[in-house]
C-alpha cells in the first residue's frame, strides 16, 4: 500500500513555510525588513538556531537577503518582473504608456469585480481607510502624497481580489509607475478640475466596493482609467502644440 509514516515537521520548515506564504500573499513586501532575530524568534515561538536555519534556507531560495549591519530583508528583485532593458524600452516610447493603461483597465476592472465578491470586511475597510486619507490629502494639495495614496488605493483593491498571481504582477507594474517609467503621476494632480474629477472617480469605486456591487465596481474602475488615458493624451497634444508654437515664436524673433 502507498502509505508512509507521518514525519513531524521540523520547526525550521514550519518557519520557512510561514514566511513563504507571507511573501506570496503580499503581506511581506519586496525590500521590507524583517524584525530582529530576537523579536522574530519570540513571535514565531521558535529557538534562534531554528530561525537561523529557516532564514538560511530562504536566502538560498532567493526570497531573503542579509544586508551588512542592517538586518534581513525580503529581496528587492521580487518587486520587479521586468528586465532593465525592457524598463528602458518602456520609458522611451509613449506606446507603452497607453498599452499599460489599457492593460490596467482590463486587470483592475477584473480585480475590482473580484474584490466586491471575495474581499473580506477587513479588505474593504482597508480600501475605505485609504480613500479617507485621499480625501484628507486632497485638501492639502500635495501632489506627491496624492499620487502615493492613489497607488495604494488601487493596490489595496488588487490585494482584496485574493489572486496572488495578479497581485505580484500588478505590484511590479505599479513600482515602475511610481518610478515614472510609464508617466509622471503628479501630472494628473496639477489641475484643480482634474484633481476633483479623480477624487470623485475614486469615491465611485470605493462606494461600489463597499456596496459589494461587482458590476458597478468594475465599471467605475474602467471609467476612471479611461479618464486617465484621455487626460494623458490631452497632455501629450498640449506638449506637441507648445513645441510648435515655440518654433513659430523663434521664427518671428529671428526675422
Amino acid at each position: 500500500m502507498p502509505f508512509q509514516k507521518v514525519q513531524p515537521e521540523k520547526l525550521a520548515s514550519a518557519v520557512v513555510n510561514q514566511i513563504e506564504l507571507l511573501i506570496l500573499r503580499g503581506i511581506l513586501r519586496p525590500g521590507e525588513r524583517l524584525p530582529s532575530e530576537r523579536e522574530l524568534s519570540e513571535r514565531l515561538g521558535v529557538s534562534r538556531p531554528s530561525l537561523r536555519e529557516a532564514v538560511s534556507e530562504l536566502q538560498k531560495r532567493g526570497l531573503l537577503e542579509a544586508r551588512a549591519s542592517a538586518g534581513i530583508y525580503v529581496t528587492d528583485v521580487l518587486g520587479s518582473a521586468f528586465s532593465d532593458a525592457l524598463i528602458q524600452l518602456f520609458a522611451n516610447h509613449d506606446e507603452a504608456v497607453f498599452d499599460y493603461l489599457s492593460f490596467r483597465r482590463d486587470m483592475e476592472g477584473l480585480a475590482a469585480e473580484r474584490a466586491a465578491q471575495h474581499g473580506t470586511e477587513t479588505d474593504l475597510r482597508v480600501i475605505s481607510e485609504i480613500y479617507a486619507k485621499m480625501e484628507s490629502a486632497h485638501g492639502k494639495r500635495n501632489p506627491a502624497d496624492e499620487a502615493r495614496l492613489d497607488a495604494d488605493f488601487h493596490l489595496a483593491i488588487i490585494e482584496a481580489s485574493h489572486n496572488v498571481i495578479m497581485l505580484h504582477m500588478m505590484r511590479s507594474m505599479y513600482q515602475l509607475l511610481r518610478e515614472g517609467v510609464f508617466y509622471n503621476r503628479q501630472i494628473m494632480f496639477k489641475q484643480r478640475t482634474t484633481r476633483e474629477a479623480l477624487l470623485a472617480q475614486h469615491k465611485d469605486i470605493n462606494d461600489a466596493l463597499q456596496a459589494r456591487d461587482p458590476a458597478a465596481a468594475r465599471a467605475a474602475v474602467e471609467r476612471h482609467l479611461s479618464y486617465v488615458e484621455e487626460a494623458l493624451q490631452a497632455d501629450r497634444r498640449s506638449e506637441a502644440n507648445e513645441a510648435i508654437a515655440r518654433q513659430r515664436l523663434q521664427r518671428e524673433m529671428d526675422r
